[in-house]
């Protein structure tokens, strides 16, 4: 295990040339991090979970019965043992051959199966209710996070002159604040990738697992290696439009359809303007550039590039759903389920809410044409950290 863990810190691939774990050991006249400043995050990622059931069940709650959002889940599908066994062991999204099979097996018409299995899908969703109140947490802390680094980052050098992240690197002091910020969003980070097994399923789950583990590696990367200071940049330059998603997925909740779509048109702005224009011209500038000039490369440089890099892959991404999702509403006026959810479930082919709206008018003889508003009760949002 010795050997192990002397190959893992390698002192040539983590530091800079001439630089040694010694050299960063904490003395009284500085602090600098170490690694196992991080072993706290785990219990602490624990906490705010205990903390999250704290607050939706007395909070969070509370705030969505006030606004009238109903607990009831969607209709569940008529009890059927042979469907049922289907469903459970078989395919949840039976092709026709099956459906022709137990058709003749139950003597019901293809229709009435296909719209069992629908409701049955549909049935594992969560309420309404349960999707407001883990928004509502995301809010709260989001909104807290954001407002601490704005708080901290704004007295910091470094905020107005990137360059200052890389002078007398890596013997830059670690201070209370940045080590607060840190254990903080790295907690809250490692708690999101356990919940992700427990949440709503959602149908980026993968695209939302890997951001949580390259989110959880950079922040990791950064502070072992001493990059904290534009760490601190990244982490708060990503805060800002997240407030924003989960308070548009709120007011979507609510029936608050013009501020949501205030709320998701701001999102909309913020999020492309920080992810595909300040990203890449602010940080990615100076970790890339900056630091090679500054610093010069070494084997964890590279590493932590890399997974910025990644993480830009992931903002174009989402920037593409998001502008997707923008012009659907445009253009026809509403917006099905679509690949920018993050807030629905797994299932791609759950009946859109609005078409069967729209069916059910036709049916009646008054079909209406959507209006805008139709983008508030048929959109979901993506959701980036």
């Amino acid at each position: 295990m010795a050997g192990i863990l002397a190959w893992f810190w390698n002192e040539r691939f983590w530091l800079p040339h001439n630089v040694t774990w010694a050299d960063l050991k904490n003395t009284d006249e500085a602090t600098f991090p170490q690694a196992e400043d991080l072993y706290l995050a785990c219990p602490l990622a624990f906490c705010i979970f205990m903390v999250r059931l704290l607050f939706e069940r007395f909070i969070a709650r509370p705030c969505a019965v006030g606004l009238k959002i109903q607990a009831n889940g969607p209709k569940k599908a008529q009890p059927n043992a042979i469907l049922e066994k289907v469903f459970t062991a078989i395919t949840k999204h039976p092709d026709e051959k099956r459906l022709e099979g137990l058709s003749k097996q139950l003597d019901w018409d293809v229709r009435t199966i296909q719209r069992w299995f629908r409701q049955r899908r549909n049935q594992e969703k969560p309420s309404t209710l349960a999707r407001f109140c883990e928004s509502m947490w995301r809010f709260a802390f989001y909104l807290y996070i954001f407002t601490y680094g704005v708080r901290f980052l704004k007295k910091t050098p470094w905020l107005w002159n990137t360059k200052e992240c890389w002078y007398n690197y890596p013997y830059q002091p670690l201070t209370v604040d940045i080590h607060y910020y840190y254990v903080l969003e790295l907690s809250f980070y490692l708690s999101l990738l356990f919940s992700q097994f427990t949440d709503i399923r959602r149908k980026d789950f993968l695209i939302m697992f890997l951001h949580h583990v390259a989110t959880i590696s950079l922040i990791t990367f950064s502070y072992v290696n001493n990059m904290a200071r534009v760490g601190s940049l990244v982490m708060c330059l990503h805060d800002v439009a997240d407030v924003l998603i989960e308070a548009a997925k709120m007011a979507n909740y609510a029936r608050c359809q013009i501020l949501c779509n205030l709320l998701f048109a701001m999102f909309a702005l913020v999020f492309i303007s920080s992810r595909l224009a300040a990203y890449p011209v602010w940080i990615l500038n100076t970790t890339l550039f900056e630091s090679w000039e500054i610093v010069g490369p070494y084997p964890s440089w590279w590493v932590f590039n890399l997974l910025l890099i990644l993480l830009q892959l992931l903002h174009s991404y989402w920037s593409y759903l998001i502008v997707k999702t923008a012009y659907q509403a445009i253009s026809k006026g509403k917006v099905s389920k679509d690949d920018c959810s993050d807030i629905e479930s797994s299932s791609d082919e759950d009946e859109n809410p609005s078409k069967q709206k729209t069916h059910n008018s036709a049916t009646n003889g008054t079909n209406k044409p959507h209006g805008t508003n139709g983008f508030l009760t048929g959109t979901s949002y993506p959701d980036e950290h």
